[in-house]
């Protein structure tokens, strides 16, 4: 196993979501290790959402990353392939303004349909940056093997946990919603890098620069 290392300088993220609450379940203890950078600017867009759920997913994401900025679109919840046009439409006003290093979005092959939508539209819309899907455990049980991981220890693990909790209390009384559900699969991800915890993800093209730093082009 090797470890690679984001490259120096400024660093521009964007995190994709098709609910509020998606990008910090699936990234939320990354984000938290990428807060420690002090020159990481995140930008987040939440395409559904309505009421106290829009409220959640706009303030969520500054908790983990103080500095970031989020849109939200509203649109319906469940629906959004029968929306193609509206979310790939939001998708490239987003990008007009936004050149980001890495892409966090839902794996293209997730088993919820707004997922699966933004997962695929995210590769064709930054056909320059890094794209790392994320993974959402859930009920369909269609976990995979991630291709990248990000090690975590024990208390950026357990700061995920706990803000998830405090930032979606919409969501704490569902039966699907707990510490160790979270924590397992940190776990197991950590024991797959060789780590306590860590997060995993999905890329299906990487570009590899093996230029000496500071060599001529």
């Amino acid at each position: 196993m090797i470890g690679l290392a984001v490259r120096e300088g400024p660093l521009d993220v964007l995190c994709l979501g098709a609910h509020p609450d998606d990008v910090e379940i699936g990234c939320g203890g990354t984000l938290l290790q990428l807060a420690l950078r002090s020159d990481v600017r995140v930008t987040g867009v939440v395409l559904t959402g309505e009421g106290e759920r829009v409220r959640e997913g706009s303030s969520a994401l500054s908790r983990f990353i103080p500095s970031a900025k989020v849109e939200t679109a509203e649109l319906p919840d469940g629906r959004l392939p029968a929306r193609w046009e509206d979310v790939k439409q939001v998708l490239e006003d987003v990008a007009a303004s936004c050149a980001p290093d890495i892409v966090f979005a839902p794996r293209v092959d997730d088993a919820h349909q707004d997922h699966r939508l933004i997962g695929t539209l995210a590769s064709t819309v930054w056909r320059n940056s890094l794209i790392l899907h994320y993974e959402i455990p859930k009920w369909d049980g269609d976990l995979g093997a991630p291709t990248h991981f990000v090690p975590l220890d024990a208390g950026v693990a357990r700061r995920k946990v706990e803000l998830l909790n405090d930032c979606f209390p919409s969501q704490v009384g569902r039966d699907w919603w707990d510490d160790e559900f979270f924590l397992g699969l940190m776990r197991i991800r950590g024991v797959e890098c060789r780590s306590q915890y860590a997060e995993g993800f999905f890329a299906s093209k990487v570009v590899l620069d093996l230029t000496e730093r500071g060599s001529a082009s």
